[in-house]
């Protein structure tokens, strides 16, 4: 069984190969940065790094998630085996035909990066649509939107499309930011509930359902607008409204008494750093006010590495058995993830003349909390579970249903 437990579950290889290519992909942006040694025939740098932030580690992220929670949303057997291995040669294709130095830039081979949503959807929508489980279908949606923005960078690239009028990295971002309005608002109230639970405290949360629709539905309308008038004073306004309304959302969740947790807490602040982001942006887009001018690194480091890290170190201990409490370096690489996205937004504001200086520190900071990811990790991801026989055992004397 051991030699099969990395491919068991879908968050075994997925959250390694999101923690090793954020330790990997930006210390090669930051170096290339640093050298100037970039090939010529490559996507720019930028781009790059853009496309394999959003479709190489959040994409892992995305399914290690999505395949790990179907199967308990549906009380489907997991993805595994053959067909699991075969989505991560697929993942890791992708990232090998958009390597700045495959050469590969200019040929059809980059779609073989469009390939992998939706190749993870078709493996999704069996058990979803078999189980009925309508509510979470929006989540093919979700994975179908992003292989077409994906799919768009790509045709762009290879000049098969006129560039449009959006962003489809932009694009891929917001729907990001949508996919965590929508499991945040799922999970961290849930988690910080049991978590308080489990402690002895009293815990009174009252459900706001208007609140709760009303939140994700601007969300949405910022995908939406960001697509017909991008940067625009409306796109401001919205997305004003929708820090408003998920603060508010999140403020009823606890989140100040559960500072001593830190599996918990780190959950808080990634659902934070997306109302931050939000408002920066409002800010940037009405005021033009210089300080907020990075308000996308408050969302994708931000937003985004905050929660996968807190998502990735929870879920790896609850579906392999063990008790959900993280080791003191865990806590660390929340505090590094947390202190990387803060010094890039307010950073290269602040020190304009250490520009350089401060994007490799932020780079550093940042992609050291998935290095301490990877050390403490690994073994967990690559190990069976530790009552594994037992749960072998019980499985064989349970009595078998006849069908």
């Amino acid at each position: 069984m051991g030699q099969h437990a990395l491919f068991s579950y879908g968050f075994r290889p997925f959250f390694l190969l999101a923690a090793a290519w954020a330790s990997f992909a930006l210390p090669a942006l930051l170096v290339g940065l640093a050298l100037g040694a970039w090939p010529g025939e490559a996507l720019p740098l930028a781009r790059w790094h853009g496309h394999e932030m959003l479709f190489g580690f959040v994409a892992a992220t995305i399914a290690g998630f999505l395949l790990t929670a179907v199967p308990t949303w549906t009380g489907s057997r997991p993805i595994s085996g053959l067909p699991l291995a075969g989505l991560a040669v697929l993942w890791l294709a992708g990232r090998a035909v958009m390597s700045p130095f495959a050469g590969l830039h200019g040929t059809p081979w980059l779609l073989l990066s469009a390939a992998f949503f939706p190749a993870l959807g078709a493996v999704l929508a069996v058990p979803l649509v078999r189980a009925r489980n309508y509510r979470n279908l929006q989540f093919l949606l979700i994975l179908a939107l992003l292989a077409g923005a994906d799919a768009l960078f790509v045709s762009v690239q290879l000049g098969w499309l006129a560039p449009p009028t959006f962003d489809p990295l932009r694009f891929a971002v917001n729907l990001v930011m949508l996919l965590i309005a929508v499991v945040g608002g799922r999970i961290v109230p849930a988690f910080t509930i049991n978590a308080l639970l489990k402690a002895g405290e009293r815990c009174v949360f009252t459900p706001r359902p208007w609140l709760d629709r009303a939140s994700v539905t601007a969300v949405a309308a910022v995908v939406g607008v960001d697509i017909l008038r991008p940067d625009s004073a409306l796109a401001g306004g919205l997305a004003a409204l929708a820090a408003a309304l998920l603060a508010a959302r999140a403020s009823r969740w606890n989140g100040r008494r559960t500072l001593t947790m830190p599996i918990v807490w780190v959950l808080h602040a990634g659902f934070a750093w997306v109302c931050v982001a939000l408002a920066l942006k409002a800010v940037w887009l009405l005021a033009h006010a210089p300080w907020a001018a990075n308000w996308l690194h408050a969302l994708t480091a931000g937003a985004f590495g905050t929660m996968i890290l807190g998502v990735m170190t929870r879920v790896a201990l609850g579906h392999t058995g063990r008790e959900l409490v993280v080791a003191r370096p865990i806590v660390a690489s929340y505090v590094l993830v947390i202190a990387g996205a803060a010094l890039r937004v307010v950073g290269p504001t602040a020190l304009p003349a250490h520009y350089v200086q401060v994007l490799a520190t932020a780079g550093a900071l940042w992609s050291a909390a998935f290095v301490v990811f990877l050390a403490v990790y690994l073994p967990i991801l690559i190990a069976p579970r530790p009552d594994q026989r037992e749960r072998e055992r019980a499985s064989a004397a349970a009595p078998r249903k006849l069908v």
